[in-house]
Parts: structure tokens; sequence; C-alpha cells
């Protein structure tokens, strides 16, 4: 009931889908890929590879995110971008976002919001507007917070809205979802490489747990670490088992 990974291609890709299974796209959180890319990458892959992805940033982050200089495309009306909001910018996002994970056959869509997302009644309406509107085909939609969001209210939205509460389980405890989907940004930072010690009480932490858990390194190191862990769960010659 594991899975593990890395969020992005940290090698080339024909070395990656030897070893892992999963994969995070982050491109698509920068500027979505051509659909030729897309069905590219579908077609290059394992058919038992899952591709899981990160959802357009214009969707969550507003345009003075300083993520907005990877953007490829020229915007007008900055104010209808992000957090959620209730516009035909926003949904044209989900749309384009939709389009590519059904070619890559992703089930899981992440959502990560930017600190400056912070839990007042105007984001929450427009969330709660946002996710009750959309095509929800069969995705497992994974939201994760940041900021000073109580996990009260986490729980209450997330319930509400039928989303797994995505986190980083060094710094913060899933409170909600089917699943759990992790996401590690590193203990002290990007540049934080995993010890042997805290990998095993990862390990620890993942035993606890009754129910799919993905767990996808997102730091420098991501693939030695994702690769560290996958031993010291699977061992040397073990294939992974997974549901």
């Amino acid at each position: 009931m594991l899975k593990i990974g890395c969020c992005g291609f940290s090698q080339a890709r024909q070395n990656y889908f030897k070893n892992f299974s999963v994969v995070e796209i982050q491109q698509t959180f920068y500027q979505l890929p051509e659909e030729k890319t897309a069905l590219k990458w579908k077609k290059e892959s394992p058919l038992d590879f899952e591709y899981t992805l990160k959802v357009w940033q214009l969707i969550t982050h507003p345009v003075s995110s300083p993520t907005y200089r990877k953007l490829k495309i020229k915007i007008k009306n900055e104010k209808n971008y992000g957090f959620f909001k209730p516009t035909q910018e926003v949904f044209s996002a989900w749309e384009k976002t939709s389009k590519i994970a059904d070619i890559l056959n992703t089930k899981i869509i992440v959502f990560q919001c930017p600190a400056s997302f912070k839990p007042e009644k105007e984001n929450i309406k427009n969330m709660k507007n946002f996710f009750k509107k959309i095509k929800r085909k069969d995705y497992v939609f994974c939201w994760e917070p940041r900021g000073n969001w109580s996990e009260e209210l986490i729980e209450e939205l997330c319930k509400d809205l039928d989303l797994v509460h995505c986190v980083d389980p060094f710094k913060k405890n899933s409170v909600f979802g089917k699943i759990n989907y992790f996401r590690l940004h590193g203990i002290t930072g990007y540049s934080y490489r995993y010890t042997e010690k805290d990998l095993r009480t990862l390990k620890e932490m993942i035993d606890k747990i009754q129910k799919p858990t993905y767990v996808m390194f997102n730091n420098v190191y991501m693939y030695e670490d994702a690769l560290n862990f996958k031993k010291l769960i699977y061992g040397q010659k073990t294939k992974e088992k997974f549901f």
C-alpha cells in the first residue's frame, strides 16, 4: 500500500522508469506542456507507471508570485488569476490542466497553495465554489495549504469538498483523506539530505497508517533519498508491492 517517487524527473526518464513507478509532474504547475509532449511521456513510460501532477499556477497562485517568471504565455487582467477565483481565466486553466491529466491517465492532482492564500472568508468561498463547479471525474484531489490554517478548518473543508490533506509528514499531520499523499520538502529546506535515521522515522510513521500512501520526495537529493527509502522498505532486490 505504498508508492515512492519524486516530484519531477530528477534523472533521465528511462533511468527513472527503471527505479520508480510514479512521478509527480512539476512542469504543469509552471507552464502546461503541449498535448503532444504529454502523449510522448505517456507512450515512453511503462504501462503500469503512474503520473500524478501539480495543477497550473494560474488556478492557485496570484500573478505576484515569483513562479510566474517561468510562465511562457502573456496574460491580461492579472487580478483574475489565482486563489481559486470564480473567473473565466481560472476555470479555463483547470480545463486545460484536466486535458493533460487525461492524456497521462492521471488520477491524483495536487493543489498546492501559497502561504499568501490565507484562511479568509473570500478565499474559502472561492475554494468551495471552484471544487463544487469543476468536473471531478474520478480524480483524487490533494490540497496542500501553507500558512496559518487550523487543522479544524482544513478537516472541515476536506470533508466538505472531498479532498486529501497533503502534507510533509515531518512538519504536519494529515487530518483527512482516502489516501495519504506526502510531499517531502526537506526538514530544514530544499537542500536538505535525509539521513538513515530520518528515513527510518518515516518508515515508522507509514507503518502506523492503514491506507494507501504516496511518498514523494521534493528536495535537491530527491532521487538519491527516494532510492534509499525504497531500499529501506523493500530491500536491495525486492520489487515494490503496489496497490
